[in-house]
């Protein structure tokens, strides 16, 4: 079920202000979502055009670990499971089953944060850091704006097992936790695009 049909399903008993301002946050939402997958899309460019820029500094060859990278992937795409299940128990009405799940991708989250910070502490740690050649700047900001935007996402889904466990599946939170799921989806999207443009290549 898509955010837009949630949407439609939940506000059709409201009063036609509230379904409309309903609609507006959706609206408002997507806006948001299309101007951070253009953000995405310049950082993936300038890392193409940044990536032979090493200064004779290290390589992809170097410094990255595939079993680093592969267990950052399963993190993530199991996380984007059991929001799924949470999706599910939402459509259910099962409050305590949405905030299990919710709080189990949370948890998957943190891992996930655990080993990016942790890489990027140990390249830094090495000496190399996002100052030491243009390749290193543009891997930092790709792969570290996807880390901020994962700390977000774990920030919004203890949020929203707050609001759950204080106001309940109303319309308004559900429609909320819909649109959490849309951006962790998206999160995880650009994560396999992150795998297979930064790192399978940078191993080869």
């Amino acid at each position: 079920m898509t955010a837009g049909a949630f949407d439609t399903i939940e506000t059709a008993a409201l009063p036609a202000s509230e379904a409309q301002k309903f609609e507006e946050r959706a609206f408002g939402f997507w806006i948001y979502l299309m101007s951070d997958a253009i953000i995405f899309a310049l950082l993936f460019a300038t890392y193409l055009v940044m990536l032979g820029n090493t200064a004779g500094g290290p390589t992809g060859q170097l410094l990255f670990s595939l079993e680093r990278a592969a267990a950052e992937t399963a993190l993530l795409l199991l996380s984007s499971v059991t929001f799924g299940f949470a999706t599910v128990a939402l459509a259910l009405n099962s409050r305590l089953r949405v905030i299990q799940w919710l709080l189990v991708t949370a948890v998957l989250g943190v891992a996930f944060l655990f080993l990016e910070y942790g890489e990027f502490g140990g390249m830094i740690a090495e000496g190399a850091g996002p100052d030491l050649s243009g390749f290193l700047s543009a891997f930092f900001a790709l792969v570290g704006t996807h880390g901020l935007h994962v700390s977000a996402g774990v920030i919004w889904i203890f949020v929203m097992i707050g609001q759950v466990l204080t106001k309940g599946l109303t319309s308004p939170v559900a429609s909320r936790v819909m649109r959490l799921g849309l951006f962790w989806h998206f999160l995880d999207i650009i994560w396999i695009g992150i795998f297979s443009v930064v790192y399978l290549p940078g191993l080869t």
